[in-house]
């Protein structure tokens, strides 16, 4: 392990990126993003400061212009989206991350699309983490709470059986409760020695479960350390948790 906590080759790292969307200007300046497994990284910040861009430059949905995506020591930076899933990668969007008129369990089997070998030991465990989706697996996604729906979109990366999951405001829109569950059922998946990356815009609540935070900028880290010292940090309470 380095002086902060992270060690020497992390097993998704986005080394400082610089890139954006098509011909238009750079997002991400110079950016660094990186979370070991069994670890929660949470990338926090002002709106606009380039947290899902973060994520989405990782997932290879835009163009990084200079810096490298690595996932597990492999150069991964040119490759589609879809090969970065066949590589490992599970990415839940913010939005659109469900199919509303299949059933819960058509979703997860959706979910599984990449694989060849039996589901129904991982289809068990998502049960497991999630009961209520088992209660519910029948009924058309479209019809949950949008807590439930989060929980259908989280269980469908895992059916891919990710080597790194990764969140994009994951609590958008739920209640305090629900993002307190949710945020339980994140801490048990990272338990079992999954990497876990997300955008989060309830920054203080993701910092208190994070072993690493990012704080972005106008695309750029502005504060890096583990959740506790950035919560404990006067200038990043002043700046981005209200005091």
């Amino acid at each position: 392990m380095s002086a902060d906590g992270v060690a020497a080759q992390p097993f998704l790292a986005g080394q400082e990126i610089t890139g954006g969307y098509g011909r238009g200007p750079d997002i991400l300046h110079g950016c660094t993003i990186a979370v070991n497994p069994g670890e929660i990284a949470v990338i926090v910040g002002p709106n606009g400061a380039g947290k899902s861009t973060a994520m989405k430059a990782l997932f290879g949905m835009l163009e990084v212009r200079s810096g490298a995506v690595l996932l597990d020591g492999e150069d991964i930076t040119m490759l589609s989206p879809q090969d970065r899933v066949r590589k490992g990668m599970g990415f839940v969007p913010q939005v659109n991350n469900i199919f509303p008129s299949m059933t819960v369990e058509e979703n997860l089997e959706m979910g599984a699309f990449i694989r060849e070998d039996d589901i129904s030991g991982t289809m068990a465990s998502v049960y497991d983490l999630f009961p209520i989706l088992k209660e519910k697996r029948y009924q058309a996604a479209g019809e949950l709470s949008g807590g439930q729906r989060q929980q259908v979109a989280v269980g469908r990366a895992l059916m891919t059986k990710p080597k790194v999951l990764m969140l994009d405001e994951p609590t958008a829109g739920v209640s305090p409760i629900v993002m307190d569950e949710l945020f339980d059922r994140i801490i048990e998946i990272a338990r079992t020695g999954l990497p876990v990356l997300m955008v989060e815009q309830n920054a203080r609540q993701a910092l208190a479960i994070a072993d690493r935070g990012y704080v972005l900028v106008q695309g750029a880290n502005a504060h890096t350390g583990t959740g506790k010292a950035l919560l404990a940090d006067e200038q990043v309470r002043r700046s981005f948790l209200g005091g």
